[in-house]
């Protein structure tokens, strides 16, 4: 029997680009998840006619979207083998998903990581704020931690139960790096895989602005400085 995979997708005004996202994820996968964060367009309809699940968060904040998810996951009889997070905008390739979990299932990997290398990265798909911060990020977490990170891409696979045991609280920004350091805590198999990345569809709600890209910056180096005087 193959595994299930469920997908989780934190989605806030993605109203132009999610029903693309949700048409273009294989069919391999069991159940595709978009939580609502309380976005104030079509979002919410567009994903359900999409054939989606639609859950809604009305806490804003890309962590608790995520944990909206992994509530309503925990909620079900059938467990998944593995989760995957992917954007709503339109940003990633849903159709590397396989890509993605493939070192899971045939390698028996705990944690996999979609990185947005340069040679694949669409121009202007990502601004200086973001390459400087995964730079600078994923160097601490070297220096640090002897991480072999590069990147905090948001499209990534885990092992369900690994996920539980990372017990994930952040609830804004610093979910992609609290998800990376705890990986390291616990001694997950991890590994990186490149995948394409193209001009999102809107307007970014984090590195489009400068109050957002400012707070990630906060959150994602709180983080890594928490976990380096443990």
């Amino acid at each position: 029997m193959p595994p299930i995979i469920k997908v989780i997708i934190p989605a806030f005004n993605e109203a132009e680009s999610i029903g693309r996202v949700i048409s273009e994820i294989p069919k391999a996968v069991s159940e595709v998840i978009v939580v609502n964060n309380n976005s104030t367009d079509a979002t919410e309809e567009n994903a359900r006619m999409a054939g989606a699940t639609v859950l809604r968060e009305e806490k804003k904040g890309y962590g608790y979207a995520c944990l909206k998810g992994m509530d309503y996951v925990a909620s079900q009889k059938d467990q998944p083998f593995i989760i995957v997070f992917l954007d709503g905008d339109y940003s990633d390739y849903p159709s590397e998903l396989t890509k993605i979990t493939e070192p899971i299932i045939e390698e028996n990997l705990d944690f996999v990581v979609g990185t947005r290398v340069k040679k694949w990265r669409e121009n202007g798909s990502m601004t200086f704020p973001q390459i400087f911060g995964n730079w600078l990020a994923t160097t601490l977490m070297r220096l640090f931690f002897n991480a072999r990170f590069t990147d905090l891409g948001p499209f990534r696979a885990i092992k369900y139960e690994k996920l539980l045991k990372l017990n994930m609280e952040d609830k804004t920004y610093g979910w992609t790096v609290e998800m990376q350091l705890k990986a390291l805590k616990h001694n997950l198999s991890y590994t990186e895989v490149p995948v394409h990345y193209k001009n999102r569809i809107g307007v970014s709600k984090v590195s489009g602005t400068v109050k957002g890209a400012i707070f990630a910056g906060i959150k994602i180096l709180g983080w890594i400085f928490k976990y380096s005087f443990k």
